[in-house]
């Protein structure tokens, strides 16, 4: 391996399509169990490599040399090897001010708090002095070593105004959980979270329900691999190959979920939109036929609509569990507050809005097989379509002139 990625477990990381943006050089990911890593650096079988959880702490003693700027913050993310000299460096830090600039959060004057203890949250906390915060506090399970535990987060500092999750809560697999409940803080104006999968965490979305700038880590990681780059490299820094990288690497890896009436036309609309993107479509209904192995209007007649939203539900969270997917939805996948959640951590939620009198009711779907079902379907859900969508489309035109608006606004 010339370059790459080194941690405990990397199926999560998306570094490699990353550096395939920004650099003409094989970036691969090397997985090593804490018993590998001490012969792996002593080996120096490498260029240059990046370095992830948990390891961003325990390769210092295996350095030649660490720059000031990882030295004071006590954790080093990348290692070049200079003529067999392993040189420490953190790019970790240019990248998390890449990403609170982006995302708008300024700290000065703020109390933050920062969650874990591990090398990313050294990194934070050097970020948070360096833009002038009025205090910063550690937060973990444990409380040792000086930290806030979680309750005294929450009893003490409810004033806090910015976190910075430094945790792999929320991370993929597990994306279902969170490390904080946030509001229990009132004051709060800006959340940064370094988890980049899903792109959008349970606590990133908290936060932006709530009105907060919040962001996930995936900018950070895009501005970080560009200056880890440059130091491989030894090349000057481009920044301009930050946005590239991170749009790239966002719309790859982005859902795009399409949610309305039953006959709205999300199916139709989701071939010209796989087309155009390189999306795969994967249309919910089918996926649960396959499951249940009968048309989805026997089921319900057998089990009841209960059965079969536990099944929706079950679909959805898998669909959506990963990336670059255009998914059409049933008509009521928006009934539940876990299915639009688990659309939202990966995707953008788009609501076809088409006219009732251009929907047509079909004896295949049991809750829509008459006009006056199917109008009063409209009237319960239209305004939970509207509130649970990002973006909403006219949905009375052709479905490549639909498509097309889809991609417009996510433009924008």
């Amino acid at each position: 391996m010339k370059y790459g990625l080194i941690g405990e477990h990397l199926t999560h990381s998306y570094s490699c399509e990353i550096h395939a943006q920004i650099a003409d050089y094989e970036y691969e990911l090397h997985e090593l169990r804490p018993d590998e890593l001490g012969d792996f650096l002593k080996n120096r079988d490498f260029c240059g490599i990046n370095v992830t959880i948990p390891y961003k702490q325990t390769v210092m003693p295996y350095l030649d040399e660490i720059t000031e700027t990882a030295r004071n913050i006590g954790a080093v993310n990348t290692i070049v090897n200079r003529n067999g000299r392993l040189i420490g460096d953190n790019t970790d830090f240019a990248g998390m001010l890449a990403l609170a600039k982006h995302t708008g959060v300024d700290m000065k004057g703020k109390k933050v708090l920062i969650l874990g203890t591990g090398g990313a949250s050294k990194t934070a906390h050097a970020l948070a002095e360096y833009m002038g915060c009025e205090s910063v506090h550690y937060v973990s399970r444990t409380g040792r070593d000086g930290s806030l535990t979680y309750e005294q987060a929450v009893s003490e500092h409810s004033d806090a105004q910015v976190i910075i999750n430094a945790t792999p809560a929320g991370m993929y697999p597990k994306q279902d959980g969170r490390p904080i409940d946030i509001s229990a803080f009132p004051e709060l104006c800006g959340v940064l979270d370094a988890i980049y999968n899903p792109l959008r965490t349970n606590l990133v979305l908290d936060a932006q329900e709530r009105g907060i700038a919040a962001e996930g880590g995936l900018y950070m990681l895009s501005a970080q691999a560009v200056h880890a780059a440059a130091v491989f490299q030894d090349i000057p820094l481009d920044e301009t190959l930050v946005s590239k990288a991170f749009l790239s690497v966002r719309n790859a890896k982005r859902n795009i979920a399409l949610v309305g009436m039953p006959s709205s036309g999300k199916t139709t609309v989701g071939g010209p939109l796989s087309k155009m993107t390189g999306c795969e479509l994967c249309d919910t209904d089918e996926h649960i036929v396959k499951k249940i192995g009968m048309p989805i209007a026997e089921f319900f007649a057998k089990h009841g609509e209960a059965e079969f939203r536990k099944i929706e539900k079950e679909t959805i969270a898998e669909l959506a569990a990963t990336g670059g997917k255009i998914i059409a939805t049933g008509g009521g996948a928006v009934l539940d507050r876990d299915n639009i959640r688990a659309l939202k951590r990966n995707g953008v939620i788009v609501f076809l809005d088409r006219a009732p009198e251009n929907l047509i009711a079909t004896d295949d779907r049991p809750l829509a097989s008459k006009r006056s079902a199917l109008d009063k379907l409209y009237a319960e859900r239209y305004e939970i379509y509207r509130a649970a969508a990002e973006i909403t489309i006219d949905a009375n035109k052709t479905p490549e002139e639909e498509a097309r608006e889809v991609l417009k606004e996510l433009k924008k």
